[in-house]
C-alpha cells in the first residue's frame, strides 16, 4: 500500500490580471499555452525548480508515482526533475499524470474561471506527461473538476479530500505496489492537502498551519490503519460533473484524514532553496 505522499508547490511564476467587471484575463508575458491565466515560471522560478529537482532526487523513499495540477507552471516545475529521472532511467520509465482535482483555487465569481490547456497541447511542451488515452480525441477523465464559477473555501477542502481519497485508493490497488506519491500543486491547494491528509481542520480557515512557499516540500507518512476499510473510498460519495459545485464529503475531518490518515513529517521545507522561504500564500 501507499506509505508516503510528497507535496510541492510550483515555483515563482509570471503574473496575470483579471478585469473584475468583464472576467477578462490578460498578461504582459504571453503564456506558452495561449491562456493568459496559465503563465510559465519566471526565470527565478526555473532556478527554484532546478534546486527542487536536486532535492527530490534524494528523497527516501524515492518517488514511485507523480501527479500534477495541469496548469503549465506546475508541470514546468517538475520538468528538471523528470528530465533527470529520464536521463537515469530512460524516457519510457518516467511519466507525470495530470489531474484537475489538485488544480488551482480561484474563489467565487459570476464569470467563468480559467481552465488549463488540454493534454494534447500540454504534451507538446512536456514529454513525460501521461500517455495518450485509448481514444486520441478524448483526454482521460479527471477525478473531479472545480466548478467554472469557483468554490468556497469549504468546497475547496472537500474537493482536495475527495481527489486525494481516489488517488490513494488508486495507488493502493496498483499491482506494481507503489510506496510513494509526489504531488505538484498550488498554494491554497497545498494547505488543504495537508489538512485533508491529517484530518486536522483549524477553527479559523486562515490559520497558518501548513506552509506553501514557492517550491516548498512537504512529506506525509501514513498512519497504521486498523482495517482495510479505513483506506477505501466511501462508495456513496460520487462526484457528478453535471453538478460540479456539489462536492462530496468523504469524512476526512475530526482527525480522520483520507485513506486512513497521515502524519506530517516535513512541513513546507525550503532549506534546499538558495533563498529559502519565499512567497508564502
Amino acid at each position: 500500500m501507499l506509505e508516503v505522499i510528497y507535496v510541492v508547490r510550483h515555483g515563482y511564476r509570471s503574473n496575470w490580471v483579471v478585469d473584475p467587471e468583464t472576467g477578462t484575463y490578460s498578461s504582459n508575458i504571453p503564456s506558452p499555452t495561449g491562456i493568459p491565466s496559465d503563465p510559465a515560471l519566471a526565470s527565478y522560478g526555473v532556478r527554484q525548480a532546478e534546486q527542487l529537482a536536486t532535492h527530490l532526487l534524494h528523497v527516501d523513499p524515492p518517488v514511485d508515482l507523480i501527479y500534477s495540477s495541469p496548469f503549465y507552471r506546475c508541470l514546468q516545475t517538475l520538468l528538471p526533475y523528470t528530465t533527470a529521472l529520464a536521463n537515469a532511467k530512460g524516457q519510457d520509465n518516467v511519466r507525470v499524470l495530470a489531474e484537475r482535482g489538485i488544480g488551482e483555487f480561484y474563489g467565487r465569481a459570476r464569470f467563468d474561471h480559467p481552465s488549463p490547456a488540454p493534454l494534447s497541447v500540454l504534451r507538446t511542451h512536456f514529454p513525460h506527461l501521461s500517455p495518450a488515452p485509448a481514444s486520441p480525441s478524448k483526454d482521460p477523465d479527471p477525478i473531479i473538476v472545480p466548478s467554472t464559477k469557483g468554490e468556497t473555501i469549504p468546497q475547496l477542502h472537500d474537493r482536495l479530500a475527495y481527489c486525494l481519497s481516489h488517488l490513494i485508493a488508486r495507488a493502493d490497488a496498483d499491482p506494481s505496489g507503489p510506496k510513494s506519491l509526489l504531488i505538484c500543486t498550488h498554494a491554497a491547494s497545498m494547505i488543504c492537502i495537508g489538512r485533508a491528509l491529517t484530518g486536522v481542520m483549524p477553527e479559523e480557515e486562515g490559520e497558518e498551519d501548513f506552509k506553501c512557499f514557492t517550491c516548498s516540500f512537504s512529506k506525509f507518512v501514513r498512519r497504521r490503519m486498523s482495517s482495510a476499510a479505513d483506506a477505501g473510498v466511501q462508495e456513496a460519495a460520487k462526484w457528478n460533473p453535471e453538478r460540479s459545485e456539489e462536492v462530496p464529503d468523504v469524512g476526512w475531518r475530526d482527525g480522520k484524514g483520507v485513506g486512513g490518515g497521515w502524519e506530517c513529517e516535513v512541513n513546507g521545507d525550503c532549506s534546499f532553496l538558495e533563498n529559502g522561504e519565499e512567497r508564502g500564500w
